[in-house]
């Protein structure tokens, strides 16, 4: 018997497929689209050029994005309406994680009739406090969703200053702290305690019982997914032989290679068969490094990174947690319409999503000795 998911999809649900990807991502690209519904290219462009004579999309070069307000080959539908809402958007970064986060915010914001405005900052809460004085020194926003700085001091004051501000925020992908007592934000973040327990579980599966951890010391992921493995580790009966919260990716020339030098000298005093690291850069140089020096990935140590943005690309293929992070986008901009559209009276809402794994080749059991 054949699986659905083989099966070829034919005219309106075909069409209905590529909107239902537009809506999630607010881009496609012609190549997978052909190649996930196993059609030529050809038929894929014919299907395009369908939805955006009806107004639904514009094409792009190699593909389509949901349709642009400055799309004017086409007459809009009398349905299209002016926005409704104009919501400013400040991101630390604009090339690594958040770009997805922000292609799913576009995406939800176009279907809902929001104008989204996009500003990109640093991580330094200084920066990012200007950014967000500056969209509202400008005038005419109805809301902000931000990602700002929530640790120390400088964390601690700027999520306060949030909270005092005249119009309603949503944080994306951060939380404040119980300890400040906050009461009007909001926020939508994927679960990175559940993520760091995910991947102890995902190595105690495999057998693995002495396994370590390596996080990023500029991330505020960090600190979450080392309290979820920490709570996973004692509960699965585990030994985390290593702990690190270092830099490597951000480490040049020697001391670089001295680093992972004594990571791997510990992974093999210590009996280390598993082990989590965040980000994903950090991942594919220790990876590099192991074999490099003679090792197999995964006989003598199995990788879970963390992020997924360009896990798959190593050799071999690592094995990732993925926070979704164009629903996070999505959600962050539905929580905000709820808020504009309902008003304080609505329920504070602050909402979690759960990491996805995604295994691969660098993850497999313990050899039999």
């Amino acid at each position: 018997m054949t699986d659905d998911a083989s099966k070829p999809v034919f005219g309106i649900a075909r069409r209905e497929r590529i909107m239902d990807e537009l809506r999630v991502s607010g881009a496609v690209r012609v190549t997978d689209l052909a190649r996930e519904f196993d059609v030529s290219e050809l038929t894929i462009r014919r299907d395009i050029g369908e939805l955006a004579d009806r107004g639904l999309v514009t094409r792009v070069h190699g593909g389509a994005t949901l349709r642009s307000r400055l799309d004017t080959t086409v007459t809009p539908r009398a349905t299209i309406e002016a926005p409704r809402y104009r919501v400013g958007m400040v991101v630390p970064s604009l090339s690594y994680y958040w770009p997805q986060v922000v292609i799913g915010a576009r995406a939800a914001a176009t279907e809902l009739g929001v104008q989204l405005v996009l500003r990109g900052a640093s991580y330094e809460a200084a920066d990012q406090r200007r950014q967000i004085a500056s969209l509202i020194d400008s005038g005419g926003f109805h809301g902000l969703i931000v990602a700002p700085e929530n640790q120390g001091p400088d964390g601690y004051a700027l999520l306060n200053w949030l909270e005092s501000l005249p119009i309603p925020v949503v944080l994306a992908e951060r939380r404040a702290p119980t300890s400040l007592a906050l009461t009007s934000l909001e926020w939508v973040t994927t679960d990175h305690v559940f993520g760091g327990a995910l991947a102890a579980s995902h190595l105690a599966t495999l057998g693995h019982r002495r396994v370590g951890i390596l996080t990023s010391r500029q991330s505020p992921t960090s600190w979450q997914l080392r309290r979820g493995w920490a709570r996973a580790v004692e509960e699965l009966g585990l030994e985390s032989v290593i702990d690190l919260d270092a830099s490597l990716d951000y480490m040049e020339g020697p001391e670089r290679t001295g680093f992972a030098d004594d990571l791997l000298e510990r992974v093999r005093s210590g009996g280390v068969t598993g082990m989590l690291i965040h980000s994903d850069p950090q991942a594919l140089l220790v990876e590099q490094h192991v074999i490099d020096q003679g090792l197999s990935v995964p006989g003598d140590l199995s990788i879970i990174a963390y992020d997924d943005e360009v896990a798959e690309n190593a050799s071999p293929p690592i094995t990732a947690l993925a926070p979704p992070k164009p629903h996070v986008g999505r959600r962050a901009v539905e929580v905000m319409l709820a808020r504009l559209s309902e008003g304080p009276e609505r329920p504070v809402e602050r909402v979690q999503v759960v990491p996805v794994l995604h295994q691969r080749e660098s993850t497999a059991p313990v050899p039999t000795p």
